[in-house]
C-alpha cells in the first residue's frame, strides 16, 4: 500500500508541476526583445518661418532652418551645408510666389530689390504689365480683383453717313489677366472688393499697341470673365488673350437728344 501512495503522489505532483508550466507560459511576462531602429539621414533645408504673402519684402527673421529627409531634398532646396549665409544673403528680397509657413524656399521664387521692382518680379517671361484707367461702375463695381480674368471693351463716338452721331461698344481683348488694381497686387486680409483708379494688365507686346490704340479711341470698360475661364479647357469661343478691334459690336439702344432719338452701342 505503501508503495502505491507514493506512485500516485509522484504521479501528482508532476502533473501539478505540468499544469504550473504550461500556466506560466500562458501567463507570464512575455520576453523583451531590443529591436534596432534606423533613423533616417536628415539635412538642414531653409523654410519659411511664417506665411510670406506674393510681393512681400522677406526679412531674416521670416526664415529658418529645418531638418530635412535627405532622400526628400529635392535639387532646388537651399542646403545649410552648401549655403550657410542663406538666410542673411535672402534677406530684402521680393517674393515672386507666396510661401506657407514651413515651406522649403526656392531661389526661383525670390528677387533681390537691385534686380528689379514688384510688378517686374510677377510678370511671366515675354509679358508685359500696362495699366488703363478705370472706373467702378466700369469695372463690376469694384469686385474685379487681381488674378481676375476680364474682356476690355472700348465704347467710342462715330458719325454715321447721314452725319449722325453713334455710339458703338466693341471687345478689343478678351480673357486677359489682371495683376493689379490700383498698387494692389493681390487679395490681403481678406478683402473682397478692390477699389482703384487704374487696373494693370498683362498683355502680350502685340495686345500693349491694342490697348493703347482703344484708349485714344473711346473710354475703357472691364468685363469679368468667370473663373472656369482661366482653368485648362474652360475657355469657349475666342482664345485666351485674343483681341478683335474692332470685331465684335455690342447690341443697340435709342438715346434721345434734344428730342431726337438715336442709335447707341451698336450700329446697324
Amino acid at each position: 500500500m505503501k508503495r502505491a501512495r507514493m506512485i500516485v503522489l509522484v504521479i501528482a505532483f508532476a502533473a501539478a508541476g505540468g499544469a504550473a508550466y504550461v500556466a506560466k507560459n500562458m501567463t507570464g511576462i512575455p520576453e523583451i526583445r531590443t529591436v534596432e531602429i534606423n533613423t533616417a539621414e536628415t539635412v538642414r533645408v531653409l523654410v519659411a518661418g511664417r506665411n510670406i504673402r506674393l510681393g512681400d519684402s522677406v526679412r531674416s527673421k521670416d526664415l529658418k532652418w529645418q531638418a530635412w529627409p535627405t532622400q526628400a531634398a529635392a535639387s532646388g532646396y537651399i542646403i545649410k551645408s552648401k549655403r550657410p549665409k542663406a538666410v542673411s544673403n535672402f534677406s530684402g528680397a521680393i517674393a515672386r510666389a507666396p510661401f506657407l509657413e514651413g515651406e522649403p524656399i526656392k531661389e526661383q521664387k525670390l528677387i533681390k530689390v537691385s534686380e528689379g521692382g514688384v510688378m517686374a518680379a510677377i510678370l511671366p517671361a515675354g509679358m508685359r504689365a500696362i495699366s488703363t484707367p478705370i472706373r467702378e461702375e466700369t469695372s463690376a463695381g469694384g469686385f474685379i480683383l487681381p488674378n481676375d480674368r476680364v474682356d476690355v471693351i472700348v465704347s467710342r463716338r462715330v458719325q454715321t453717313a447721314g452725319r449722325r452721331e453713334e455710339f458703338i461698344s466693341e471687345t478689343v481683348l478678351r480673357n486677359v489677366r489682371v495683376l493689379a488694381i490700383g498698387q494692389n497686387i493681390e487679395i490681403k486680409d481678406g478683402k473682397k472688393v478692390a477699389k482703384g483708379k487704374t487696373a494693370t494688365l498683362e498683355l502680350t507686346p502685340g495686345q500693349t499697341e491694342t490697348l493703347m490704340l482703344a484708349q485714344s479711341a473711346g473710354d475703357i470698360s472691364l468685363s469679368l470673365r468667370s473663373l472656369a475661364d482661366a482653368l485648362p479647357g474652360g475657355v469657349k469661343g475666342p482664345q485666351s488673350g485674343e483681341s478683335g478691334l474692332y470685331g465684335d459690336r455690342g447690341g443697340s439702344i435709342k438715346l434721345l437728344k434734344y428730342g431726337v432719338p438715336s442709335r447707341a452701342f451698336g450700329v446697324n
